[in-house]
C-alpha cells in the first residue's frame, strides 16, 4: 500500500499558490470527497522523499485536518527505507524536525507481496484503534499505483487522501524548491536516468539537466529523495553524500549525517 516492497537490496510559506489552492478546491483529490469534512487524524504515508514533506505541508494548511503520525517501511536488514535506501536514523530525525511521530513498519528481505500487505494490515489497524480516519499519500499521477491504495484500503475504516494527485509536475517540482524544500537524490534507475545524476541536490540546476521524456519529480521511477529541509521541518538536517554503488539494478548514493 505504501512501497513495492523490492529493493536495496533494499530496494512556510504563509500564502497559498495557484496549484495549492486548485488542489484543496477539489478536497484533497479524496476519491470519496463528500466525506473528507469529518476527516480529523490523518496518517501520512512518508517515504523520505520531496513528495511526502509536500504533501505534509499542504495538509498542516488545513484547519480540519491533524497529521498524526508518519507510516514508513524499512527493510530490516538494511535498516534503510524501502527503495529510497535511507538510512532510519535520519528518516527519525526528519520526525522529530516536524514533530510528528514516526511509524516504522519492518519488513523482511526478501520480503512478498502477501507478507507485506499483511504488515500494512496490521498498521492499518493500530491508525484505527488510535482514532486516525484517513492515510495521506503523495502519489502523483500513476492510476494504478493509486488505484491499488484504495483498493487495500476499502474495508478498513480508513479514508485515502490524495493532495498532490494531477498538480503538474514541471510547476510542482519549482514550486516545491522556490518554497524551500531541499533534497538529494538517493537512488536511480540507469535504465532511465544516468547513474552520474546519484548524490546531486534537487535543485533548479538538476531540474534543467534532466533529459528529455524525464519526469521532473521522478514520478516513473527514475530516481529517488531524501529531504534535508523543507517548511514542515523546524530546522535542517546537515547531510553529506557518501559512496555511491550500484546494487539489484539500481544506482544508490548513501547520504551520511554530517
Amino acid at each position: 500500500m505504501i512501497v513495492n516492497c523490492r529493493s536495496y537490496a533494499v530496494r512556510s510559506p504563509a500564502a497559498l499558490l495557484p496549484a495549492v489552492r486548485v488542489c484543496y478546491s477539489q478536497l484533497l483529490q479524496s476519491p470519496h470527497p463528500h466525506r473528507v469534512s469529518s476527516v480529523t487524524k490523518v496518517l501520512l504515508s512518508w517515504s523520505s522523499g520531496k513528495d511526502s514533506a509536500w504533501t505534509l505541508h499542504l495538509l498542516r494548511q488545513q484547519p480540519n485536518i491533524q497529521v498524526a503520525a508518519l507510516l514508513t517501511t524499512f527493510n530490516s536488514h538494511a535498516n534503510r527505507v524501502a527503495m529510497h535506501a535511507v538510512r532510519r536514523g535520519l528518516v527519525e530525525a526528519q520526525a522529530e524536525r516536524t514533530g510528528i511521530p514516526l511509524w516504522a513498519v519492518d519488513l523482511p528481505w526478501p520480503c512478498s507481496n502477501l507478507e507485506y500487505e499483511d504488515r500494512m494490515r496490521a498498521a492499518c489497524q493500530r491508525a484505527t484503534a488510535e482514532g486516525i480516519s484517513a492515510v495521506a499519500f503523495g502519489d502523483l499521477f500513476l492510476e494504478d499505483v493509486r488505484d491499488y491504495r484504495v483498493r487495500q484500503l476499502q474495508g478498513s475504516g480508513l479514508e485515502p487522501l490524495f493532495p498532490v494527485w494531477k498538480i503538474p509536475t514541471e510547476q510542482l517540482s519549482r514550486e516545491m524548491i522556490a518554497a524551500g524544500v531541499k533534497a538529494k537524490i538517493t537512488c536511480v534507475d540507469p535504465a532511465k536516468l544516468a547513474k552520474s545524476f546519484a548524490g546531486h541536490d534537487y535543485d533548479l540546476r538538476l531540474l534543467q539537466a534532466l533529459p528529455p521524456g524525464i519526469d521532473p519529480c521522478g514520478e516513473n521511477g527514475e530516481f529517488h529523495t531524501f529531504v534535508y529541509d523543507a517548511p514542515v521541518f523546524s530546522r535542517p538536517i546537515e547531510v553529506r553524500t557518501g559512496e555511491v554503488v550500484e546494487r539489484d539494478g539500481f544506482v544508490f548514493a548513501d547520504v551520511l549525517p554530517s
